[in-house]
């Protein structure tokens, strides 16, 4: 926490010569094998919008990523932690959020991704989608739907029955509410601690905070997924289905779950076997 609250001194770096304007952080979490399992069509994908895009890696190992370009956008190695797991992730988030604020001020979207999402929507869109809710955050909300005396994940069974919250763990938030997120953990660290102290915190606390300032039920708040993600078909207990294969029903269910959810941006969790020219497709030339 010393780290964080001290990188508020740290220099800013300079955007003098870069035409002001809103922009969009996209904070990645990558582990493992320190890869973006479609590196280049992110690549590909960001360039004909770069102008208002801020790329972030927070990483567990630097010495562990090949990719020049994933080096080039590494958060400082004294915002990473090493401990940091699927279990424990909330630090991840808190360090991505603070030095994309220190970094450009003007940073206003903090979407946040791993190694295996992709985009689904063609960069215009993704820009007219910020253009109109650059000042909501879009994250799918429940309240818990699991018993939380038996799983104490987020420990819940400590908190009060309004904050017993699920959210989606990858999601778009406005500057507005990373603030409040990051207010939070400064000024609230007992009933912070306890939440992070608890396994998968990462999927309550936003929900959780935002309840606690009185924005999750207005109209800053849309309660829609950003992150396509297939959890009827588990590829492990805690893993959502890996879209592997391009057959006609994942195509299916893309092109479908898009048209429902017209905040439908990215898609998760995509494997290096996805066919690469399919992903363009639908990207590109699908409506």
């Amino acid at each position: 926490m010393n780290e964080i609250q001290d990188s508020q001194s740290e220099k800013t770096i300079s955007k003098d010569n870069e035409q002001k304007c809103k922009k969009i952080a996209l904070c990645f979490i990558i582990s493992g094998k320190h890869i973006l399992n479609k590196e280049n069509l992110w690549i590909n994908w960001i360039e004909s919008i770069k102008n208002y895009i801020n790329v972030y890696f927070f990483y567990s190992n630097y010495s562990k990523i090949g990719s020049s370009w994933i080096k080039s956008h590494c958060i400082p190695k004294k915002f990473t932690i090493p401990s940091v797991t699927y279990l424990h992730m909330i630090p991840a988030y808190i360090n991505l959020i603070q030095f994309a604020i220190m970094h450009d001020p003007d940073n206003q979207w903090f979407c946040f991704l791993t190694d295996s999402c992709t985009p689904i929507i063609q960069p215009s869109k993704f820009l007219q989608l910020f253009e109109e809710n650059n000042n909501k955050t879009i994250m799918g909300w429940i309240p818990a739907e699991w018993n939380i005396y038996m799983h104490r994940r987020a420990n819940l069974h400590l908190l009060s029955k309004k904050y017993h919250l699920k959210n989606s763990p990858y999601f778009i938030l406005c500057k507005q509410h990373a603030s409040l997120f990051l207010r939070f953990v400064k000024t609230k660290p007992t009933i912070y601690n306890i939440i992070s102290g608890g396994i998968i915190a990462n999927e309550s606390l936003f929900a959780i905070i935002l309840k606690f300032y009185g924005q999750l039920e207005n109209d800053t708040v849309i309660n829609e997924t950003s992150t396509l993600t297939d959890w009827t078909r588990m590829s492990s207990s805690t893993s959502p289905y890996l879209f592997r294969v391009a057959n006609p029903y994942n195509i299916q269910l893309i092109l479908s779950e898009r048209k429902i959810n017209k905040y439908t941006t990215f898609l998760r969790k995509v494997s290096t076997d996805f066919s690469d020219d399919i992903l363009k497709n639908l990207i590109y030339c699908t409506d």
